[in-house]
């Protein structure tokens, strides 16, 4: 099944605009302001107890705000009618009566927005669960689970999706067919925002990133850039002549430093016996020509990037609230 979208010239969209929300003495999400667009894949990410799923409960009416607005499509939640058209969501993917069945379950979901039984059949067949369909969802593992709340998510084949994170529970071939189903709804012209702690898959499946930390904002930029922004300008470089390499270098004032990286092929032996510097806050081709102009071999000679967790950390290691299970805490739940 190929599912469509009828968007409009400019798409709808989440808008949050100065969000704010208050647990006695703790404020979970703090004058909060961003949009998420269509047609893009955004990435909502923050460390543990930034406020995310805080944020997305009240985009979704389910909390109310201290103070600001969630508005989804222009409206805050509450007032749309027939929302499953407008808006689909993922939060808690066990939310499903034990001893329902997944179709039982998405026919009384459906029944509630004037559905036909139809559409059930196809969002079963559109997630992979056709033939399991009529067994308990008590049952359900969770990555089983995760898709029953895909196919409540997509019933109302809505403009604008939420998804707290999806892939929890699936295997890397779950993980690989929800990014690119995503990846598919944001092409089609709909508004995709969704949470993760798995920063890599994030990396290969936002466009955009909204990161916050303590409830507050810290970028809302591509993720391109987000990482360009965090990422410190390097150069790995390997030589037979190092001694020589590194000295040139040093004399022309760029920062060098030893390589400790280390190659290994399948069974563990290295594969880079040559040593590698590298040399920092400068580009490949300033230190290609430098070696070159001094008849200086190189076998390579390769900018360094940083990955979406380094840049993660970096830009928000003062904004984490819990610091006791370490970087795996650190990019886990949300408040």
């Amino acid at each position: 099944m190929v599912v469509t979208a009828i968007v409009g010239e400019t798409g709808r969209m989440i808008e949050v605009k100065g969000l704010t929300k208050r647990f006695g003495a703790t404020v979970a999400v703090d004058d909060l302001s961003f949009k998420v667009e269509p047609g893009q894949v955004t990435g909502f990410l923050g460390p543990n107890g930034a406020g995310k799923s805080t944020t997305m409960r009240m985009i979704l009416g389910l909390d109310r705000p201290t103070a600001g607005v969630a508005l989804v499509d222009g409206k805050p939640y509450q007032q749309l009618e027939r929302p499953l058209h407008i808006v689909g969501a993922l939060l808690d993917a066990k939310w499903v009566h034990p001893n329902r069945s997944a179709r039982s379950h998405l026919r009384w979901l459906a029944a509630s927005n004037d559905l036909p039984d139809s559409r059930v059949e196809e969002v079963l067949r559109l997630v992979g669960l056709a033939e399991t369909a009529d067994k308990k969802a008590g049952g359900f593992s969770l990555g089983m689970s995760q898709r029953l709340g895909l196919a409540a998510a997509l019933l109302g084949d809505p403009e604008i999706l939420l998804f707290d994170e999806p892939v929890n529970g699936l295997d890397p071939e779950g993980i690989l067919w929800i990014r690119r189903f995503m990846q598919r709804l944001a092409a089609e012209g709909r508004t995709v925002l969704v949470s993760s702690h798995l920063l890599s898959e994030m990396a290969q499946t936002a466009d955009h990133l909204i990161v916050i930390g303590r409830g507050k904002l810290i970028a809302d930029t591509s993720t391109a850039d987000f990482i360009e922004r965090a990422s410190e300008s390097t150069v790995r470089v390997r030589s037979p002549q190092l001694d020589q390499l590194r000295s040139l270098l040093t004399s022309k004032g760029m920062t060098v430093r030893e390589d400790g990286s280390e190659r290994l092929t399948p069974d563990g032996r290295p594969v880079d016996p040559v040593p590698a510097l590298t040399v920092l806050g400068e580009t490949s081709d300033a230190v290609g020509e430098l070696a070159g102009a001094n008849g200086i071999t190189l076998y390579e000679l390769a900018p360094q990037r940083a990955s979406l967790e380094e840049a993660f950390m970096r830009l928000t290691g003062g904004a984490v609230q819990y610091h006791g299970g370490g970087v795996d805490q650190a990019m886990g739940g949300a408040l």
